[in-house]
């Protein structure tokens, strides 16, 4: 299937939104929805779930960008500053992304659980013996 190239200043151009002084609301991309169904912290580290995949059809160009940048993890963070978009609108966009199981959402190490106190606890105790 042959893709048709965007035409500068086409809607779903991101670089034109960018010189327009982006006049398309950010809710817009999700529908108006504020909440992302997948707990996604801002250190949360998102990838392509199958990299050998290419870019699915129908995704809007935030999504397709979103897509794109997950070839290597990426936390939502770093999603967000590099397409200059709020959190929340990114977490809603990869949370649908991870819906229709293009992208992989790795496990965050919380912290709240006695698994995971030990794990840290291991892991600061091998940096104190590095740095000594």
């Amino acid at each position: 299937m042959e893709t048709v190239p965007k035409r500068e200043g086409e809607l779903g151009d991101m670089s034109y939104r960018r010189k327009r002084g982006a006049r398309i609301r950010p809710y817009t991309f999700t529908g108006g929805r504020t909440r992302s169904r997948h707990p996604l912290m801002v250190q949360t580290l998102v990838s392509v779930a199958d990299p050998d995949t290419p870019v699915p059809p129908n995704l809007m160009p935030e999504s397709e960008s979103i897509y794109q940048l997950c070839a290597e993890p990426r936390s939502v963070a770093e999603l967000s500053a590099e397409l200059e978009i709020p959190m929340g609108v990114t977490q809603v966009l990869l949370s649908d992304l991870a819906d229709q199981e293009y992208v992989y959402i790795h496990p965050t190490i919380t912290g709240q659980s006695p698994s995971e106190n030990q794990v840290l606890e291991r892991a600061l105790r091998g940096l104190e013996r590095l740095f000594q």
